[in-house]
């Protein structure tokens, strides 16, 4: 006889702990974006430039998504965790004294380099702890987490504290300062709790154990159509949240009121996180639910575009987190359930998905960035996020084919 939710009390704090490193992550994350109107006139970057900074944690998942997942699997996620916390807080409190463009830049990426541990550590924590049909709900939970910090630099971060620290700079700094006290806490918790001992097999990083990983990983093809829908969603959540604020902004919103505006984004994709994963295991219909989420962000982007700044904006921020929000712990949660994948691979799965997804997570934002120099108007990259959202339609539908 199976397990109760009840018999994972344990399991399931030991994950809201986690979450904790997204919800820091996230925070230090998107402050950059949240200031970014602020840094681009304080540090005179291009429309080109600032989206690129928007992109740049993205970027870095490209060439080291993999690998990351690779190392994920063998060390385990709680020392992963410890790691990537550190070296993201740690390039925060550097970020903070960036003096131009090119240091901003750096210090970005090699917060990104931290970032990778946690996007893949959390759903290996997930995997180890729970069996593969209970992890929609955890992984909801570690999302949320994530969805917290990125409200609180919107909504909190960018009009309250950092005026009250002083500016984004000090932000910058004191926001590292509590991620790196975190992952030091979190590193005692782990080790306390033993959660890497829990690993099934310990393959080392031997080079056949690795080819063969990889081989398995990369011609999975249900994973593969994972990889793309995981490459539209990146796109669509990286290319409107980051600059979301700098849109509405320019449409004469006060700066209080978009970044309030964004954490409504953020608290309707929370909504998307909740409910979506939860419905989709009680019907057993995950793949179905990616084709309704698709659809949903489709429907709300267009509302972004045509609501200038009335009621019906609103109704495209709400709708748009709504479907976007669903998509994410979906993609989380279907690689330990597929064939072949299992918890085992978890981390190296969803590492090829991000390798490649991170892409669209780059691409986003830059597109948005650049569109907007060379047409003076944000609605050409909106209809690229738009096409994203079509693309996760068409690709759940494939999925959906192949599990019949």
């Amino acid at each position: 006889m199976g397990r109760s939710s009840a018999d994972y009390r344990r399991e399931y704090a030991l994950v809201a702990l986690g979450a904790l490193s997204y919800t820091c992550l996230m925070f230090v994350w998107f402050s950059l974006p949240a200031y970014l109107p602020v840094i681009i006139d304080e540090v005179g970057l291009s429309g080109t430039q600032a989206g690129v900074l928007a992109g740049a944690v993205p970027l870095t998942y490209i060439p080291l998504a993999l690998f990351s997942g690779i190392a994920v699997d063998r060390i385990g996620p709680g020392r992963s965790l410890a790691a990537g916390v550190l070296i993201y807080g740690v390039a925060q409190i550097a970020r903070s004294a960036a003096p131009g463009f090119p240091s901003l830049l750096a210090t970005t990426l090699l917060l990104g380099v931290g970032a990778t541990a946690i996007t893949f550590g959390l759903p290996k924590l997930v995997g180890v702890l729970f069996p593969p049909e209970k992890t929609g709900r955890p992984s909801s939970i570690y999302l949320v987490g994530a969805s917290a910090g990125s409200a609180l630099v919107f909504g909190v971060g960018r009009p309250v504290i950092g005026p009250w620290l002083g500016g984004w700079r000090p932000l910058f700094f004191w926001s590292g300062v509590v991620a790196v006290a975190y992952g030091l806490a979190w590193l005692v918790v782990a080790q306390r709790a033993r959660i890497d001992d829990r690993m099934a097999d310990d393959d080392g990083f031997s080079l056949e154990s690795v080819v063969a990983d990889l081989r398995l990983v990369l011609s999975h093809r249900e994973l593969q159509l994972v990889v793309v829908i995981g490459t539209m969603y990146l796109l669509l959540n990286h290319g409107l949240q980051g600059w979301l604020p700098t849109l509405l902004e320019s449409r004469g919103l006060p700066t209080g009121t978009a970044g309030r505006a964004t954490s409504l984004l953020i608290a309707a994709y929370v909504g998307g996180v909740l409910a979506v994963p939860e419905l989709a295991d009680r019907f057993g219909a995950r793949r179905s639910a990616l084709m309704g989420c698709g659809t949903v962000a489709f429907v709300g982007i267009l509302g972004v575009i045509a609501g200038d700044t009335g009621p019906l904006l609103v109704a495209g921020i709400v709708v748009t987190g709504l479907g976007v929000g669903g998509v994410s712990p979906l993609v989380r949660a279907i690689p330990p359930d597929l064939e072949g994948i299992g918890a085992r691979l978890t981390g190296t799965a969803v590492g090829f998905i991000f390798a490649v997804g991170e892409i669209g997570g780059f691409v986003g934002p830059v597109l948005v960035g650049a569109l907007r120099d060379a047409t003076g108007s944000f609605v050409p990259g909106l209809a690229v996020l738009a096409g994203g959202a079509l693309v996760v339609v068409a690709a759940g539908a494939a999925l959906h084919s192949l599990a019949e």
